[in-house]
């Protein structure tokens, strides 16, 4: 099935915008905070050089996005779309982050929610791949209704392979 995996979406309080080009320095801005990476397998992301390579990444996945809080018109942080597998009818939902002042606030459920509102009318199955040190994806991902269901070695653009926890959520899950 042919769908866009870089749509405007939005809800209440933010926008989910495609990643562009120009947008490196508003996303590095956010991404510069060394406690963002902490428990994520790529911990020196937030080294400008590094995250250049994660952006690069981002860029070439054509599912990428920024997102803006619609309030104050900042982006906040980002997320994407990636490995659409038509065969399975799946599509993963990951590489997102936020600024710490946006932790605990909603706002990811609220993004979680309306990607997988939008997505579910393609797909049958979305999965997220997760840090295994990564406490607070992992508690976050399970409140949506994820479940985890494997353990496999990504491979990073440009960076190191590590090992994450793969979690699944199915439309009727969702839907239910």
């Amino acid at each position: 099935m042919i769908f866009n995996i870089q749509p405007t979406l939005e809800n209440e309080k933010v926008m989910i915008l495609p990643l562009q080009q120009e947008d490196f320095d508003a996303l590095y801005a956010v991404a510069s905070d060394p406690e963002i990476w902490e428990q994520h397998p790529n911990k020196d992301r937030w080294r400008k050089e590094v995250f250049g390579v994660f952006f690069e990444g981002a860029m070439q996945s054509k599912g990428a996005f920024k997102i803006v809080d619609k309030a104050t018109g900042n982006v906040i942080g980002s997320t994407r779309f990636y490995e659409y597998n038509e065969q399975e009818n799946s599509i993963f939902i990951g590489y997102t982050f936020y600024a710490k002042s946006y932790w605990g606030t909603g706002v990811n459920h609220l993004v979680k929610a309306t990607m997988l509102e939008y997505i579910f009318q393609f797909v049958s199955s979305v999965y997220f791949h997760i840090g295994v040190n990564n406490i607070r994806s992992q508690v976050s991902i399970g409140r949506i209704g994820a479940k985890k269901i494997a353990e496999q070695e990504v491979i990073y653009f440009g960076e190191a392979p590590r090992l994450n926890f793969v979690y699944e959520i199915s439309r009727e899950a969702w839907q239910g």
